[in-house]
């Protein structure tokens, strides 16, 4: 039996969207309703950076936002190959999502880190 990757990528897959179900939610109400209507004041620089202080805090950002890549690079694989009808070119096309993905991850880890 011939092994094959997707069975992981369908954990990353999975993973991202609990991740993007849980926590995107409260980051678009706090940064895209609560803050620009003035409820909440807007966090300083000073602020921000000593959020991502902590190791653990950016390695936690970094699971986030790699997870989401993933999720979204596996949603726009298959509803590319589904709606525009080309399957055919499946490993090109997963080449360039998971790619495309692990470049934004890549680009993640050195701006946090």
């Amino acid at each position: 039996m011939r092994r094959t990757l997707e069975p992981y990528l369908w954990l990353l897959f999975s993973g991202g969207g609990v991740v993007a179900a849980l926590l995107l939610p409260v980051l678009v109400l706090l940064f895209g309703v609560l803050m620009p209507l003035g409820l909440l004041d807007w966090p300083t620089q000073a602020e921000l950076a000593a959020l991502l202080d902590p190791l653990l805090v950016r390695l936690a950002l970094l699971v986030v936002v790699v997870l989401c890549l993933f999720h979204a690079a596996h949603r726009i694989r298959f509803t590319s190959e589904e709606v525009l009808g080309v399957a055919r070119f499946d490993v090109a096309i997963a080449v360039l999502c998971y790619g495309a993905a692990v470049a934004g991850g890549v680009v993640a880890a050195l701006l946090l880190f």
